[in-house]
């Protein structure tokens, strides 16, 4: 699954906060905002490129100003009251918030939770056997957390494990470079490390099946949060603010390939040429499936016969397809 298709997967997965129902922007001057947000590459600045260049603010009655931090200076910045609108707001960070005094609320959610343990390591097959080996991760964020939850429940002793600490931006370097035993990675990190290393592999940390024997339905990870005494001030920014998220998030879902450098924003561009594109036909589906498939076989889920008697049914009903005159071909050339 790429980076594009879990954004239309989870994103505004969320309700906002109960405001009332979103109106249209009117006439009036816009609104002005400022939001913290972690600077690239993390999830939070996501969508900011894709509002301004679109506009979306000015059409939802806004004028938003995007501020980019480091994870520290965005949670210090942020409890402080410099900043009243967070847009990498983690339900863990909102946590910490509260216990020390600070009153936020989350408006609404843009990302359920997902993270990954990737490795090349021909002696890690299973998430057990990174028991006693090093496992590189960002200890202090929201999702390394999140992620030893999930490890637990699948039988793995925390205390086993060699944790080297690193920074999230240097997470895809360890991995590319196999200077672990393993390492727990995130988006949009983990679309950049599959572009620059297609063979890695991904254990799997079984999230939606553990958290619904958990108890559990959707499971929130990060989104827009906001001081609480801001949030009850205004509630109608809060509604114009849905809504210009809720459209960043249904452009990108209709326009892929427009919005993948906007969403890779500060990756450098042999980054970018590697990001998979939405195949622009059912002939270039076909011909990169063929060429590449191998995901399709790991761990026995497809067999190589099933997949390419598939391939070739598909071809048949291709040909037929690219065979078959259309109907504008009549219009265009019936009199000739």
């Amino acid at each position: 699954m790429t980076l594009l298709q879990k954004l239309s997967a989870v994103a505004l997965s969320g309700v906002a906060l109960a405001f009332g129902s979103v109106s249209g922007a009117s006439a009036q001057a816009l609104e002005k905002l400022t939001i913290v947000i972690f600077a690239p590459p993390s999830l939070g600045a996501l969508l900011p490129p894709v509002i301004k260049a679109q506009k979306f603010d000015e059409k939802n009655g806004l004028d938003i100003k995007f501020e980019e931090r480091t994870p520290d200076a965005y949670a210090t910045q942020f409890n402080s009251g410099e900043f009243k609108i967070g847009g990498s707001a983690s339900l863990t960070t909102l946590g910490l918030a509260d216990v020390r005094g600070v009153k936020v609320k989350y408006l609404f959610n843009l990302f359920d939770f997902w993270g990954a343990i990737v490795t090349s390591r021909d002696n890690v097959k299973t998430l057990k056997d990174i028991e006693g080996k090093e496992l590189a991760g960002a200890r202090s964020t929201t999702n390394y957390q999140m992620a030893e939850f999930f490890l637990k429940k699948q039988g793995v002793d925390l205390g086993k494990l060699k944790v080297v600490n690193t920074a999230p931006p240097g997470l895809v370097s360890y991995a590319v470079a196999d200077r672990a035993d393993a390492v727990q990675i995130w988006e949009p990190a983990y679309t950049l490390m599959l572009a620059k290393k297609p063979s890695i592999r991904t254990l799997d940390l079984g999230i939606a099946k553990t958290w619904k024997d958990f108890g559990g339905n959707t499971l929130p990870y990060l989104g827009v949060g906001a001081h609480a005494d801001w949030a009850d001030a205004n509630p109608g920014a809060v509604q114009k603010l849905y809504t210009t998220y809720k459209d960043a998030v249904e452009w990108v879902q209709k326009n892929p390939e427009e919005a993948a450098p906007m969403l890779a924003k500060g990756a450098p561009p042999e980054e970018l040429k590697a990001i998979p594109t939405v195949c622009g036909s059912l002939r270039e589906a076909l011909d990169s499936l063929k060429a590449d498939h191998a995901y399709l076989t790991a761990g026995g889920v497809f067999n190589e016969d099933f997949i390419q008697s598939w391939i070739d049914l598909k071809y048949q009903e291709l040909m037929r397809y690219e065979m078959t005159p259309h109907p504008i071909e009549y219009d265009m050339y019936y009199s000739v």
